[in-house]
């Protein structure tokens, strides 16, 4: 088993996507038995204050409870992170750093995923702070590819769907309004959508978007098994 390395995940931000990721992450690794799978220690803290309140100016700063969360990761042995969720981004690369650990983002993973399909424009749904704080926008732009959001109430649609989610109250009328954001995006020559909330794929069925949808919390969670077992594979 020598070459594996430990994970730690960052999560809880919220629970559901928390436990979305890691069922990804079961998916993306390519294991025989349960010994061939990604050893995990998942930190899953709710009380993390929100991140989207707190870059928009009107909420309590979540970097103590970030901070708590990597430490403790950083000493159960992890040296890879991931965080399933991409408001926390905003926060998350300076404690990485801080900790010594290798933070796989789920932002520039999805960058280098439209950039290598060739795409020119992608529709993003996120939180209203993930778009202030144009994590999306500056990582697309890095990679040649132009970051095109809702308007503002498209966005108010967006944030009522990522708190059904949350409070475990998704109904027809969230999914439906996920669809007609991301079909607006599509017609203003989006060519992917990027569901850059992990909460967002819990509640929304691209089968009914004119332009395929990207999941970033499975794209991350590929890189992760990769990074994870690849030096076990190789060896």
């Amino acid at each position: 088993m020598s070459g594996i390395r430990l994970v730690g995940v960052l999560g809880g931000m919220g629970p559901a996507a928390t436990v979305d990721f890691y069922g990804k992450l079961v998916e993306e690794t390519a294991a025989t038995c349960d010994q061939g799978h990604v050893p995990v220690v998942i930190w899953g803290d709710p009380r993390v204050p929100d991140r989207s309140l707190s870059l928009l100016g009107g909420g309590e700063d979540p970097t103590p409870y970030l901070r708590r969360g990597v430490e403790a990761l950083k000493q159960a042995g992890c040296e890879v992170l991931a965080v399933p969720c991409n408001t926390a981004h905003a926060f998350v690369p300076r404690l990485a750093e801080e900790a010594g650990l290798e933070l796989v983002s789920i932002i520039e993973v999805t960058a280098e995923a439209l950039a290598a399909d060739g795409v020119r424009a992608a529709g993003v749904l996120a939180t209203s702070g993930t778009l202030h704080a144009g994590l999306y926008a500056n990582a697309l732009r890095r990679y040649g590819v132009a970051a095109i959001e809702p308007d503002e109430p498209g966005q108010r649609r967006v944030m009522a769907a990522i708190g059904a989610v949350k409070s475990g109250g998704v109904r027809p009328a969230h999914r439906r309004a996920l669809e007609e954001v991301a079909r607006s995006l599509a017609d203003r020559g989006a060519e992917r959508i990027v569901t850059a909330c992990t909460e967002l794929v819990l509640a929304m069925d691209g089968s009914h978007v004119p332009v395929p949808v990207l999941d970033p919390a499975r794209l991350l969670a590929r890189r992760v098994a990769g990074m994870a077992l690849g030096a076990a594979l190789t060896g």
